[in-house]
């Protein structure tokens, strides 16, 4: 026994003998190398070091809370993000008001007083605590929640602002002592300033940990629709997509702790959102060769990390290599034994991959494992067991599980519950196809974007399931699914045909409200693709988005028709 408590000692020596920074980095590191509990005890362990480690445990927490959904995790976050909170509280003036204030004498002399570098950490500290607490609020998902997660919001967007501004004015300086010029600031030269000791390594360090959060709000308001864009914009908030990605390049390459957690962020936008947002149009490959290039860069520091092995999968899969991408998933659901959370992810992958090659089998053992072992979505999980379930052929297990849909719906507020719930209703009161199962299986993979994800012999495949549907009351969302198929494949004049069909089926909007709106946000995008026809693309896209309401994922397609009009900006000034 004496050999490995004597390793663990040393380990913890190493440790210990880093400072807070340093120490703060090895634990997020340890955290994305699958040593998840590890990391959690390192935290806890010298959260009382300093606020930076108290805010790293507390950012496990939140982390923890955030991927179970648990109220008494969520409650755990909640208290430890406050405790951190209270720890780096002091007064909120800027950091070059405050360097003035010193040198007008305009505070007591006597009184000690934080580092310029202590105080910059703790106000972005705070400010990413604010950032955390609302997104806890948000996920309660009540209206009330929701007013205060906003302030809360805008409360952080004003540190991030302010402290960004400081550091880079801070930066200057120190470039103009570096490079030997004459100031002119008394506040530079003098010895008794907060400036004393302040690096420009500590500094670059400082503007990683801001440029976080700061890139991560330039970067999602700059997705939001305009008619949210206007609530927003009363709260202060700007938006600007460059901005928000250069920062978080600049964030993921410091030596901050969230450097890591900023690399996720940038491959969760490049590989997650641009995809499902379409934010790049008909550009269904665009922010894939970011992706890879992030992915080399980090190999070395994460080798068998299952979250970055998670992300190369989402890569593979939109390049359309699905074996390789079941390979990588299957790797990161069996190193992340420690990580449920991180399996469960890795496991609805799988069950994607699955219903991409039509393999309805392993799609169904893949969902009701996450019908059966998730503590959160359960409701669409088991929906997709249920018509992947169909679609083998086992209708009556298939019409068992649609039952089950209802009983599992916690969330109410929640779309895609919503959906599912709605979906199992009508075939648990009329037993469904085998027929109608795999179009259901096409439809969800539709609705998350995916299709431009599959091979051409699997659209072949889908396209030949949509024809064999024979049931009037799905004649709406079949045209859609088959000009969503055709437009993948290539033929845009048959994708049209199919579009225009479907926009014109009122029966169908009784039963999916979506497919009008959804058809003709299609068609204007295939317009858009032909500068002919660009004029009367914008046309329809206008159309989707005022004539239509009330129908399921509404803001989703707010955000996909927000990005292609911005697009159409892009190309022919205004």
């Amino acid at each position: 026994m004496a050999g490995p408590e004597r390793s663990e000692q040393q380990v913890d020596d190493t440790l210990h003998h880093l400072d807070d920074s340093e120490l703060a980095l090895a634990g997020i590191n340890m955290l994305l190398n699958n040593g998840f509990k590890e990391s959690d005890q390192l935290f806890k362990k010298y959260r009382n070091h300093s606020p930076l480690m108290s805010f790293g445990a507390s950012f496990v927490s939140f982390l923890n809370a955030i991927m179970t959904f648990e109220e008494e995790k969520m409650q755990l976050a909640c208290d430890d993000l406050k405790t951190t909170e209270k720890l780096c509280e002091s007064d909120e003036t800027g950091v070059i008001e405050t360097i003035k204030n010193k040198i007008k004498k305009n505070v007591d002399s006597q009184k000690p007083s934080l580092s310029v570098e202590d105080r910059l950490q703790r106000q972005i500290i705070i400010a990413d605590c604010h950032v955390y607490l609302a997104v806890l609020s948000f996920v309660r998902q009540e209206l009330s929640a929701y007013i205060k997660g906003g302030w809360i919001l805008r409360k952080a967007w004003k540190i991030y602002n302010r402290c960004y501004t400081d550091i880079n004015t801070l930066q200057e300086i120190c470039q103009k002592k570096t490079s030997q010029e004459h100031l002119t600031s008394d506040a530079a030269n003098d010895n008794h300033t907060p400036m004393e000791g302040l690096s420009e390594e500590s500094l670059s360090r400082l503007k990683g940990a801001v440029s976080f959060g700061y890139g991560l709000f330039h970067l999602c308001i700059s997705m939001v629709p305009p008619n949210l864009l206007k609530i927003i914009n009363l709260l202060g908030f700007p938006g600007d997509r460059l901005l928000g990605l250069s920062s978080l390049m600049y964030a993921s390459e410091s030596k901050d702790m969230k450097a890591p957690l900023a690399t996720l962020a940038l491959l969760w936008y490049h590989t997650v959102v641009r995809p499902f947002f379409a934010l790049d149009g008909s550009d269904t490959k665009a922010g894939l060769q970011e992706a890879e290039e992030i992915l080399q860069r980090k190999e070395a520091a994460y080798p068998n990390s299952s979250l970055f092995l998670f992300f190369k999968g989402r890569v593979q899969r939109l390049e359309c290599q699905i074996n390789r991408a079941l390979s990588s998933f299957h790797t990161a659901l069996e190193l992340a034994t420690d990580q449920r959370e991180i399996q469960h992810v890795c496991l609805y992958e799988i069950g994607w991959c699955s219903m991409i090659e039509m393999n309805f089998q392993e799609a169904y053992e893949s969902f009701r494992r996450l019908k059966d072992e998730s503590r959160w979505s359960q409701c669409y999980y088991a929906y997709l067991t249920a018509v992947c379930q169909g679609a083998t052929g086992d209708l009556e297990g298939a019409h068992s599980v649609f039952k089950d849909v209802q009983k599992l719906f916690k969330r109410k507020n929640n779309q895609i519950e919503q959906f599912s719930v709605k979906k199992a209703e009508r075939y648990k009161k009329q037993p469904p196809t085998k027929e109608l199962c795999i179009l259901a299986t096409i439809e969800v993979l539709y609705l998350w974007k995916a299709l431009p994800n599959c091979s051409l012999s699997d659209l072949q495949h889908m396209s030949q399931a949509c024809q064999e549907v024979s049931d009037p009351s799905a004649a709406g969302l079949k045209n859609l699914l088959l000009g969503a198929i055709h437009k993948c494949l290539g033929n845009s004049e048959d994708a049209v045909q199919f579009f225009r069909s479907a926009i014109k089926d009122n029966h169908e909007h009784q039963i999916n409200s979506y497919v009008q709106p959804y058809a003709c946000y299609e068609l204007g995008c295939l317009m858009l693709d032909n500068p002919q026809t660009a004029g009367k693309g914008k046309v329809l896209l206008l159309q989707a988005k005022e004539n239509y309401t009330g129908y399921d994922f509404e803001n989703r397609l707010h955000v996909r028709i927000h990005a292609a009009l911005a697009s159409l900006k892009e190309v022919v000034p205004q």
